[in-house]
This record gives structure tokens, C-alpha cells and sequence, in this order.
């Protein structure tokens, strides 16, 4: 069935890490994005927190949300001149933003975060970001008890590698946050444990950060820790069942705490993914 004619008849998904090729392939789109934007999964929501690794740094909670369907990644692109210049489309519109921008502010009040950073490039791209920032902070003004703060997006990333404390909630256009997003997850143990959640009026995708990794197919060592984390946000923000969310996320915080992990965190006394989630299980239980 056509993508274009297909509407779901279930209100969650759980989607499972795949990989786009780098080159042009015909007909081809990124699956997750096609179904982002087919179901009108708006608001990707990138949480990091400090997890018991050693790669985690003391201190972030913060949430990354992204607009999820405009921006560059609407996939307008051409090649001209004989395949000597390529043109990608960026699109940004006050619907979107209105709706992510107030996704954001939502979060930011219902789960006592203080702080809300619009996040762009106002300054070389008038018309497009100028438009994103202008918007997201009319929508700010509807929230007074929520400060609100801006960023040009490289000095974002600078703050987001020196301290990415001084952070509570981002907002940001399609590929902003992707990329901070990414940076973002370094400071919470890696990218095989950061969970997000993308949201519409109606639907919730939970899928991990991460990619998929074809060569350790079949060999019981990948990460779950995200996928698992991604089911937590369900719980939270699509069913309403915060205590059960923070359950799991306790179980998955435990197993990590007592030194059970999976090789990509470290590859002493590594366990597999099997173990590893029979642990979270067992802390559940």
C-alpha cells in the first residue's frame, strides 16, 4: 500500500533502529522520517540524564525537542548543472512552530523545568530560522513563568560541549536538533542510551537514538538500554503512567549502578543483551 494512503489504526508505535544509505538511491526515503511526517509525529523529545556510566557526566537533565517534519529534511532536494550542484529546499512554517514551540512550554510546566532555549540561525537565515525564533517567542508569551532564553546554534553546540548544565529545554528546527540532540547524548553515557520519543496530536513513535549497527548482527551485544528508555517515554507521555515510566527508567538506572553493561559502554565484564535486559526485568519484578 502507498505510504501517501496509509493512516494507522493504533495510537503508539515502537520503532526499531535502522540506517540510511549516503548516497542517492532512487525511490529511496528514510523510513523513519516518511513516517514521522505521514503520521504528523511532530515533537521529537530527546531527554539526557546522568546514567551510571563512565562516560556520563554529573548534573544534565535537560530535553532536546525538535521540530520533526520541515526544515531541510522535508527531502525537497535536486542536482542541476550535470550533477555539479546540488539544491535542498529548507521550509519553515508558523504552523509547525506554533505547535513545537508550545509541545515544548508544555513540557517545561507540567514536569517543573524552569528554563525553555529557542535555539537558531536567525542571523544568516532571516526569512527560515528568523521566522522559527519569532514565532517560538510569541508562543513564550503565553508561559511567563517559564524563562525563556535564545542561542545562535553554533554557540548552542559550543554551551552543549563546555557545559551542557546551563541547559534545561531546547527548541529547535529539524536538523538543529538532530545534531545537538547526538552531541547531547555523549554527556548521558552515549548514543546506546539515549531514548526519544516523537509526538503528534493523536500518536507517539518511540524509537532509540542510535542507528543499527549490521555488523554485530546475531552476536547478542547490542545496547537495549535506549530502547528500553524509549518504552519509559511511552509510558510517560503517551499513556499517562508516569509511576510505571519511572519504574522501568529506576530498573534500567540499578542495573547500570551495580556494573552490569553491555561492550559498547566498556568491554570489561561486558554482558550480552539478553542478560542485560533480564536484569532490568528482574528490578522490575
Amino acid at each position: 500500500m502507498p505510504v501517501s494512503s496509509w493512516r494507522p489504526s493504533v495510537g503508539a508505535v515502537l520503532f526499531g533502529a535502522v540506517s540510511s544509505p549516503s548516497y542517492p538511491v532512487e525511490n529511496y526515503y528514510s523510513p523513519v522520517v516518511r513516517l514521522r511526517r505521514q503520521l504528523q509525529a511532530y515533537a521529537n523529545l530527546r531527554p539526557t540524564r546522568y546514567l551510571p556510566v563512565p562516560t556520563a557526566r554529573e548534573g544534565v537533565d535537560l530535553v532536546i525537542v525538535r521540530e520533526n517534519t520541515e526544515d531541510l529534511y522535508v527531502g525537497n532536494e535536486t542536482t542541476t548543472d550535470e550533477g555539479s550542484t546540488g539544491v535542498a529546499q529548507k521550509v519553515i512554517t508558523r504552523i509547525a512552530t506554533t505547535r513545537v514551540a508550545r509541545i515544548a512550554y508544555d513540557l517545561a510546566a507540567r514536569t517543573g523545568r524552569e528554563k525553555v532555549t529557542i535555539v537558531h540561525k536567525a542571523n544568516v537565515l532571516p526569512q527560515t530560522d528568523g521566522l522559527f525564533r519569532r514565532v517560538a517567542l510569541e508562543v513564550s508569551v503565553d508561559y511567563p513563568d517559564i524563562l525563556t532564553d535564545e542561542l545562535l546554534v553554533d554557540t548552542a553546540a559550543y554551551w552543549m560541549v563546555k557545559d551542557p548544565t546551563r541547559f534545561d529545554v531546547v527548541v529547535t528546527p529539524n536538523l538543529y536538533g538532530d545534531i545537538l540532540s547526538d552531541m547531547a547524548a555523549a554527556w548521558g553515557g552515549g548514543l546506546g542510551l539515549a531514548p526519544s520519543l516523537s509526538v503528534g496530536d493523536s500518536i507517539a513513535i518511540a524509537e532509540p537514538v542510535h542507528g543499527s549497527a549490521p555488523d554485530i548482527a546475531g552476536k547478542g551485544i547490542a545496547n537495549p538500554t535506549a530502547t528500553i528508555l524509549s518504552i519509559a517515554m511511552l509510558l510517560r507521555h503517551k499513556w499517562n503512567r508516569p509511576d510505571d515510566a519511572q519504574r522501568v527508567e529506576n530498573a534500567v538506572y540499578a542495573v547500570l549502578k551495580q556494573g552490569d553493561h553491555t561492550v559498547d559502554i566498556y568491554s570489561e565484564g561486558a554482558i550480552s543483551t539478553q542478560e542485560f535486559t533480564d536484569h532490568v526485568c528482574a528490578h522490575l519484578n
